[in-house]
This record gives C-alpha cells, structure tokens and sequence, in this order.
C-alpha cells in the first residue's frame, strides 16, 4: 500500500470511528469525555495540557483551523479540543452541552464522592496524615464547569474541613462556590481524594494503523478528517503498542496509549497520601477492539471524529495500562453500590402515591437515577481505577 495513495475521508455519512467499534451509551451520551470532561492537565511531550471547555456548538473551532495539512491524530485533537481562543472544549457551554455523564444524571453520584472523601479522611487521620491545618483535599480532574466539585461540596457536612481544587483549562465559571479553588495544574502534595471523572478519555493520542504489508504506521489526519497512513511507528509508541495492544492484520487500529499513561502517573504523583480514581470507559488487554474507538460527539449524537473543532474527539481508555502498581480496577456499578448508589436502589411503594405524592415522586425520580448510574450498557459499565497512594505513615 502506498503512505501517499491511502487517502480516506469522513464524509457525512461514514460511520464515527472508522469502522471501528465505536461506544454508543445511549441517548445524550458521550460515552466519553465529561463531568469535567476536558484535560486540564496531562499532555505530555509537546501538547498543551488538555482541558474541558467549548464554543458555539457546531461551528468549527478558528483555533483548529490554523493548520492545513497532515497531522498525528494527538497534534490534531489536541488543537481542535483545546485551541484558543475556540476549541472545542474552551466554548461557554461547556461539555455538558453536548453530552450526559454521571454528574449531569444525577446528584446521587456527587453524593457517593463525597461519602468517599470523607471514607478517604478517615483512613488518612487513622494513619497519622492530614493536610494543612487537618484539612483534606479534593482534587477534581477536567472539571469542565464545576459540576462535580460543587455537588461534592454540597454534599458535605459545613463542618467537614475540605480543602476544594478544580483543575482545568477554561476560564473560571462566574458564581463558583468561592471555597474551591481554580487551577490549571492539579496541586502538588496535597493528602486527600484526586477524583478524575472521564477525564484521560480526552487526553489527546496519536491512532495507529497497520498497512497490506503488515507495518504499523501511524495514522495522519486534516481538520476536514481524511486520513491517510504516515510513516511506521517506532519508539516508545512502538513499545507501548507491543506490550499493550499489539497489531498484526492488515486495517486493524489501535490508539497509542502513553500519553493517558504517562498523564495518569502525573496526577497521582501529585498526591502525597489519600487516594486517586480515574473513571472512564474503556477496555483490557483481553478485549481490545479490533478497529480503535476512535469517534465523535456533538449535541449528544455520535457522529465522525473530524477535528475541526466542532465535535468531541474521543476514544475508549486502555485502563489496565494506566493503572500503576497495586491499583485497583471495578465497574462503577460496583464502585457506586459499596458506597450506598445501589443498582437495586428500591422504588416507593404505590401507596406512598396517596398519601404523599410528592415524596413518591421525588423517591420515583431517585430510583431512576441510581438504575441509569448503574445499569449495564451505560453507566454502570465504566471502569474506575483505583490507586492509594502512601497508605501508611
């Protein structure tokens, strides 16, 4: 196959991620990228720190339009999502404007956050570990408009001593709770719970691609999404997809990983004690897809990875290579059950309707919630990656 003669476009009707196995959560789902969906923080080799934020919906990004010929996929998303003054992820509305994730579904999620800081203080001031003047922190990773923070700390006693960071790129929301804290870089050495929700989705990674004659070779994108096949891929990209996600016939495709890797270890480097969850959907070595993941989103649809800078770009996580030493990987549905979410979350008895409608209603509209947050096929699917870090004094 020639690199020059293995041109594809991503016309309007080609399916999002090129034949690949692309996620579906449903309506109004991204199924990734979100709560905080952006990369505040994690690229790492010569990319910006991704980040949440966005334009007007729809309208390609001027910032994504500065270049016009071929590209990595990383070097591409990264302008696309996070190029100023309009990436896709720096627009007013915010990801929540163009799709759902578990803080948008409910606050029940933010409430089983909250009772996970507080488990995670417990067990920091059993071993002799706190922070500044006893105060814990809470650290939320790509946390897009402040959702998740927020909920957290609406869900905490007033007496509970948090110490509240949000990490992201875009521009401060006007009306914050003036507790949390604004950053672009997650704190350093701070003892707490570093919470990054469907964040490393979102950090940018190059997609590579084997040719007829079996070479591996990176996959070369413009912002009008044609691809074509650039040179092999060799290095520690090469390594990585060797360990992690081997290629061996002709049209597989895979998403190089490192970068996610490599930004996860960052953040949890941050923490002095306490404890890191990265929560996302992905897959293991056991069942990576044949194709990629590679895909799109806009207005709550899937639709053809272009970066333009009017969709989401985004692909499935390799979460068993991110995860250090002595992590630990469950499904949210189990995540979310150990802390009070349970996937049985009981609905009100009829009865209740008569006597107190109201209260029927708003139980009616709590045992839904939970059912979304942890239903198979959705929600419940997502992995959450579990690393304590400094457990004893």
């Amino acid at each position: 196959m020639s690199v020059t003669d293995d041109t594809r476009s991503a016309g309007a009707g080609e399916t999002p991620g090129h034949g690949g196995a692309a996620k579906d959560d449903g309506a109004g789902y991204e199924g990734g990228s979100g709560a905080g969906t952006g990369e505040a923080y994690g690229s790492v080799e010569g990319g910006g720190a991704p980040s949440a934020g966005g334009s007007a919906a729809g309208s390609p990004a001027s910032g994504a339009a500065g270049w016009r010929g071929w590209q990595g996929w990383r070097d591409a998303t990264e302008q696309a999502l996070y190029g100023s003054p309009h990436g896709f992820y720096l627009r007013p509305e915010g990801p929540a404007g163009h799709f759902r994730t578990s803080v948008h579904a409910s606050p029940l999620f933010a409430a089983a956050i909250a009772k996970l800081l507080r488990t995670t203080a417990d067990d920091l001031v059993a071993a002799g570990r706190g922070g500044q003047d006893g105060e814990i922190a809470f650290v939320d990773m790509g946390a897009g408009r402040g959702e998740l923070v927020s909920g957290v700390l609406a869900a905490l006693p007033d007496d509970f001593p948090v110490r509240a960071y949000a990490v992201e790129r875009a521009a401060r929301p006007a009306g914050l709770d003036p507790r949390v804290t604004w950053l672009p870089a997650p704190p350093q050495g701070v003892d707490g719970l570093l919470f990054a929700n469907e964040w490393l989705d979102n950090v940018p990674v190059d997609v590579a691609e084997v040719d007829d004659d079996g070479v591996v070779r990176r996959v070369l994108v413009r912002p009008d999404g044609t691809e074509r096949l650039g040179p092999p891929v060799s290095g520690a990209d090469a390594e990585w997809l060797a360990r992690w996600w081997p290629l061996t016939e002709p049209g597989s495709r895979a998403e190089i990983g490192r970068p996610r890797d490599e930004a996860w270890a960052a953040a949890v480097g941050t923490l002095r004690s306490g404890l890191a969850v990265a929560v996302d959907y992905g897959h293991l070595a056991e069942s990576r897809p044949p194709y990629g993941t590679l895909t799109g989103f806009r207005a709550g649809r899937e639709v053809a990875p272009v970066p333009d800078g009017s969709c989401d770009v985004t692909a499935h996580v390799a979460m068993d290579a991110c995860a250090l030493p002595g992590a630990r990987l469950v499904r949210q549905r189990e995540a979310l059950s150990a802390l009070g979410c349970a996937p049985g979350h009981p609905r009100p008895p009829l009865s209740l309707a008569t006597t107190d409608p109201t209260a029927y209603l708003r139980a009616l509209s709590t045992a839904g919630e939970a059912a979304e947050l942890t239903g198979r096929g959705g929600l419940g699917d997502f992995w959450w990656l579990c690393q304590e870090v400094g457990a004893s004094p």
